[in-house]
């Protein structure tokens, strides 16, 4: 048994919990926690696991993990870049489609452009052949009187009149129309929402949330990480290790400041109002980050 599990053993016992009273805050498995007790990393799935569940029993019964972590870094195993977990590839290679399917696929958009060229030329030609029917119709049926009856219609004065009052009508109401609208302001566009990186140093990096009226958090994983969400006031509102593809939102609006403490960054993705946030420091460089947010409701 190491210092570093007789110190988290002893500061257990103080507290007067047991192995399973431990596993039920924790949701460790007890093997992992006697083995964390024992010294024996050799059965945790990897050193990121072990430095995460550290942590957790730590916080669990009310230990400084940083310091605990600076004062045993000999008893706990240092993490490298290589040793995280390789994510999944996503992509799926695409079914090879057999060479007769191709042939018919090749064709059949011609086959169905010469379709739509045909049925359009028919249309063409019914069109035309009915209203040239309806003129020669027309054309019988009026007779010269009516012709010179109907042009002394349209040319009386009458009739010239009437197109006036109708033409000063229209002029009118155009002229009341456009007024409303020459009067109204046009509408200041809305800002985008903007999410920018303030500071980066070591482990810790701030950004800013400015020109949005609300401030939704949302953390996903994507292989397995642990997480703390908090507000600036220390105010905890999650804490715990989401698996691969488990998520967690939080409503920040009535909030200055939200507090994110990062276990695993490289397989962990934070949004913001539905903004991805790009890492300040690269997650392949720094695994543990604390994540910083200001915001500040848009007026």
């Amino acid at each position: 048994m190491t210092e570093l599990g007789n110190r988290l053993k002893e500061a257990r016992e103080a507290k007067g919990m047991s192995l399973d009273d431990l596993q039920e805050a924790t949701k460790i498995q007890k093997r992992y926690l006697i083995g964390i007790e024992e010294g024996n990393y050799d059965m945790m799935p990897g050193k990121f696991y072990v430095r995460a569940f550290i942590k957790q029993y730590c916080e669990a019964v009310g230990l400084p993990a940083e310091e605990i972590f600076d004062q045993y870094k000999n008893d706990v195993p240092s993490i490298a870049n290589e040793e995280l977990p390789a994510k999944l590839s996503r992509v799926q290679s695409r079914k090879t489609v057999p060479s007769g399917n191709s042939k018919a696929m090749e064709l059949f958009p011609k086959i169905l452009a010469g379709i739509f060229i045909l049925g359009a030329a028919v249309l063409i030609y019914i069109l035309i052949a009915k209203n040239f029917n309806a003129s020669d119709d027309k054309a019988k049926e009026e007779t010269p009187d009516e012709k010179v009856a109907y042009e002394e219609r349209k040319d009386s004065p009458l009739t010239n009149d009437k197109k006036d009052e109708k033409s000063g009508n229209k002029e009118e109401t155009t002229e009341q129309q456009e007024s409303p609208a020459k009067k109204a302001k046009p509408e200041k566009p809305k800002k985008e929402q903007e999410l920018a990186s303030v500071s980066s140093s070591g482990k810790n990096s701030t950004y800013k949330l400015k020109n949005a009226e609300k401030f939704t958090l949302k953390v996903s994983s994507t292989g397995a990480t642990w997480v703390n969400i908090k507000n600036g006031s220390g105010k905890s509102f999650f804490q715990n290790t989401l698996k691969e593809n488990q998520s967690q939102e939080i409503d920040f609006t009535n909030e200055k400041e939200a507090v994110i403490i990062i276990g695993n960054a490289a397989d962990t993705e934070v949004f913001v109002n539905g903004q991805k946030l790009e890492y300040a420091i690269s997650p392949t460089q720094t695994v543990t980050q604390n994540i910083t947010i200001q915001f500040a409701k848009a007026k």
